[in-house]
């Protein structure tokens, strides 16, 4: 356990909170945290999900943008409804990118649990995008990888982390129930 990962947890947890609620100070507070974990997660080889943090960042920018577009006048996004055949398609995706992952780290790393640690990173990332599309399946989706998380996390003895991660399924859930899909506009 260190400074840095306490301050990225703390940070994490703040940033889920203030995306439950739509509100768009949740992307810089997410940019750091996504920052500190990076390194977090480099020192406990974690290679992949250090890469993740990259790619949160890339997001965060992109999302900060994209939200702003979508800003209502009471300061909150509007939330989508998207088709099915978005949410399979992703889904898809989330599972090559998963095995294309698991190779790369199992064959060029000394990551010990290369799939694991692959198939959480590429759903994490497809969470991430619908996200950032304001899709309300987004919760859905961070409430299966995160549980998954917790218990990659506390065999890596990274226990803030584990905790922070149990903490944001609760979150997810109530993001889940805040994130209505407006009935007023389309997708």
């Amino acid at each position: 356990m260190s400074l840095i990962e306490i301050l990225g947890a703390v940070l994490s947890a703040l940033s889920v909170w203030l995306t439950s609620r739509r509100s768009m100070i949740c992307w810089p507070v997410s940019l750091t945290a996504a920052a500190l974990y990076c390194w977090v997660f480099f020192k406990a080889r974690l290679y992949a999900d250090a890469g993740l943090q990259i790619a949160f960042c890339l997001y965060v920018i992109y999302g900060w943008q994209h939200w702003r577009q979508m800003e209502k006048p009471d300061g909150r996004i509007r939330v989508r409804r998207p088709a099915l055949r978005s949410l399979l398609s992703g889904l898809v995706c989330g599972a090559v990118g998963s095995a294309v992952w698991a190779f790369v780290l199992a064959r060029f790393t000394n990551d010990p649990t290369p799939i694991t640690d692959a198939t959480l990173t590429a759903y994490s990332i497809l969470a991430q995008c619908w996200d950032t599309m304001r899709y309300r399946e987004t919760w859905l989706l961070w409430i299966v990888v995160d549980s998954a998380y917790v218990g990659l996390l506390i065999s890596r003895g990274l226990y803030p982390t584990a905790i922070l991660y149990a903490g944001f399924v609760l979150l997810a859930a109530n993001g889940y129930r805040l994130w209505k899909p407006d009935t007023s506009t389309g997708s």
